[in-house]
């Protein structure tokens, strides 16, 4: 149940907030090179993402896919919030543990304030349908002057967990973002 002061808040939050997404895998953007059919050629999580995000009235401004690249993520997402000012970026695809994952890093480089509570709570509902393996995540969330960003697992089902915590809060968050 929500305190008065963040009812308040709530209240007073953006009901539209203007968000960008980015899929971040090298076998789907491979496919937008190559259009080799593979197992996991379509891009689920990203369109997946944006429709729930579209289906509650928000404004996608810009969209992308981009391979498993430090350096790649971390020019995409200057780009995005310089070019098209997101209230909000999610990305979707490598928070996991293996090599190539490397979006939290990315992200760490980018932070001005880091909103460790999303982690905490993404991995307390994911626990509620993958067991412990939850533990395997590092979805994260913070803040880049002003900008909230979301980095969520690439699987469709983590997505689906993740949206759904976002969508609860955007604007409220937006609100405290962009003006404290």
């Amino acid at each position: 149940m929500a305190s008065e002061t963040t009812s308040k808040h709530k209240h007073k939050s953006p009901k539209k907030v203007r968000v960008a997404v980015i899929t971040i895998s090298d076998s789907k953007y491979g496919y937008l090179w190559t259009g080799s059919e593979g197992p996991e050629t379509e891009d689920l999580s990203g369109k997946d993402i944006i429709s729930q995000l579209k289906t509650e009235g928000h404004e996608i401004v810009f969209y992308c896919i981009i391979p498993d690249h430090a350096g790649m993520i971390v020019e995409t997402i200057d780009h995005i919030t310089e070019t098209y000012c997101p209230d909000a970026v999610i990305t979707t695809g490598g928070t996991g543990v293996g090599p190539r994952d490397v979006t939290i890093e990315a992200a760490d480089a980018l932070f001005d304030k880091k909103l460790d509570g999303f982690g905490e709570l993404f991995r307390l509902e994911s626990m509620k349908e993958v067991g412990r393996a939850a533990m395997l995540s590092r979805a994260a969330a913070g803040t880049i002057e002003g900008t909230l960003l979301f980095c969520l697992p690439g699987s469709p089902n983590a997505v689906d967990t993740g949206i759904k915590l976002i969508l609860s809060e955007i604007g409220h968050l937006v609100k405290h973002a962009k003006e404290g």
